[in-house]
């Protein structure tokens, strides 16, 4: 079963937890927090913007295409992401404005 996101959302598969801390120190699996970091695996195609006029009409919509391509290695807002299931995998989905940067 694949997954294909649509307008902005992309699914990230996340980095797994770091298992030892930088003294040597093994972190339980009960203390482990996942970084908010992955790489990008699919994303949608972009999404309509609409702009308004003062008065708060629709003046016009424009499509804006997604800059981030699979592959991209990405640092993401921790509470942004949905969790999803795919293969037995677990996956998150974010929208492409809650993705902070490229690393």
């Amino acid at each position: 079963m694949k997954i294909k996101p649509l307008h902005d959302w992309a699914v990230i598969r996340p980095q797994d937890a770091v298992e030892r801390t930088v003294g040597g120190i093994v972190i339980p699996d009960t203390a482990k927090e996942r970084p908010a970091e992955g790489e990008v695996l699919a994303i949608g195609a972009g999404k309509f913007v609409e702009e308004k006029d003062k008065k708060g009409k629709v003046k016009e919509k424009k499509f804006e295409q997604t800059t981030l391509k699979p592959g991209d290695h990405v640092l993401y807002e921790k509470y942004a992401a949905t969790k999803v299931n795919v293969n037995n995998e677990e996956m998150v989905m974010v929208r492409e404005e809650n993705i902070l940067g490229l690393l």
